[in-house]
């Protein structure tokens, strides 16, 4: 792999930072290939190199010259002319491949539709090789997997190994590992089968150590935590605004209330401006150092509105029910507190959680649009001429 096609695929992976999860990036140069998102499954036939990368990468089809994919789920369909690299956290292929394989992750598997007819090379925790190769076989894995045959010599280095039933190796195969094991005639005769002892145990140590690094689910007491300190974060947020710009934070409050469909509208407009302005700011050249800001700018806005949203809803509710139209400082914080953890709750309902935490961005956003209208056309005081008298909310 080139130094230019390295500096190609890590162009293509930055491609990620400007593109939301449900957007797919794509680029043309030359005959090279670039595809990069949140989610991608995208059915290729490229004449050159491509290059793909996202969290979630699938690919089908096939491609003329070497196929690049990286991301944390990875999953190759694709037939590569020449060669195929591949990169995650739980990396799949199933495609074919006329030169060279190498692929890299906490889990790799080759299926049994991957014909490698060049070499292959493979690293991983947990490695199983069920696709046949003409070549040769370079495997490095904590658990390996051998189920495939293997035309050429095949080298594993492995702290246990194991053989499936259309395991063999056509060639000498030499594997190290913690002990010596019984390798079965039918994979490869005794002649041909070489072991090398491995007497340093820090090796299996690094494994050890690269296995607890991995991303895995947290803990109940981690998310409690994580939990505590956002639900701090807001009510601080509340408190501040409550103490700072209590008169600015009625009239978005009663806007929300006295037209939700309008706010709702308005929330979708100012959120689309604010994301517009990522791509724009970046297309003016000058403006590249300014995207960060933009994007600080969103999670400012995001963070903000859905504050905004829930507090706003939440003393709907509160009097809704009967209680006072003009609560103080400290009841307001209880509600908004209560408000909190019901959405939070809400999250552990699929669909549902996801909806309700959306709307209520989209409600603080369009409150917060509608103002800076108001006041950039001098009419601080207005709101899309809707009626601000005294509500019981």
């Amino acid at each position: 792999m080139s130094i230019r096609q390295i500096a190609m695929a890590t162009l293509a992976a930055l491609c990620i930072c400007t593109t939301s999860s449900a957007e797919t990036v794509s680029l043309q140069n030359g005959n090279d290939t670039f595809f990069a998102g949140g989610q991608v499954s995208e059915t290729i036939d490229a004449r050159g190199d491509t290059f793909l990368a996202a969290r979630s990468a699938q690919v089908h089809g096939a491609t003329q010259g070497d196929l690049h994919v990286s991301g944390f789920d990875v999953s190759v369909s694709a037939d590569a002319t020449e060669d195929l690299y591949a990169i995650g956290a739980n990396v799949v292929i199933r495609g074919a491949v006329a030169e060279d394989l190498s692929a890299a992750g906490f889990s790799v598997r080759t299926e049994k539709t991957s014909q490698t007819e060049g070499n292959a090379r493979l690293m991983g925790n947990t490695v199983t090789i069920e696709g046949p190769i003409t070549g040769v076989l370079s495997v490095m894995g904590r658990d390996v997997i051998l189920n495939a045959p293997i035309k050429g010599d095949a080298r594993i280095l492995a702290q246990t190994l194991s053989f499936g039933p259309d395991a063999i190796v056509s060639g000498t195969l030499t594997y190290s590992t913690q002990e010596k094991i019984a390798v079965p005639e039918r994979v490869a005769p005794a002649e041909r089968v070489v072991f090398e002892a491995i007497k340093d145990a820090h090796l299996w140590e690094a494994w050890e150590d690269m296995g607890k690094d991995m991303p895995a689910f947290p803990t109940f007491a981690s998310l409690l935590f994580g939990f505590v300190i956002s639900l701090l974060f807001f009510l601080v947020l509340g408190a501040l605004m409550l103490g700072f710009v209590p008169k600015r934070l009625s009239k978005m409050r009663k806007s929300i209330a006295a037209a939700p469909g309008q706010t709702l509208m308005l929330g979708v407009i100012g959120l689309s401006v604010l994301f517009g302005m990522v791509p724009i700011t970046a297309l003016t050249i000058v403006g590249l150092p300014f995207v960060p800001i933009v994007v600080l700018a969103i999670v400012v806005a995001w963070t903000l509105g859905y504050a905004l949203g829930a507090y706003s809803v939440a003393m709907r509710i509160w009097a809704g029910f009967g209680g006072a139209p003009e609560p103080s400082n400290v009841a307001r914080l209880l509600i908004y507190a209560g408000a909190i953890i019901f959405i939070a709750l809400l999250n552990f309902i699929p669909f549902v959680g996801w909806v309700a935490n959306y709307t209520l961005v989209l409600l603080g956003i369009g409150a917060m649009t509608n103002a800076l209208f108001q006041t950039l056309i001098g009419n601080p005081g207005a709101a899309l001429d809707i009626d601000l008298k005294p509500i019981n909310d």
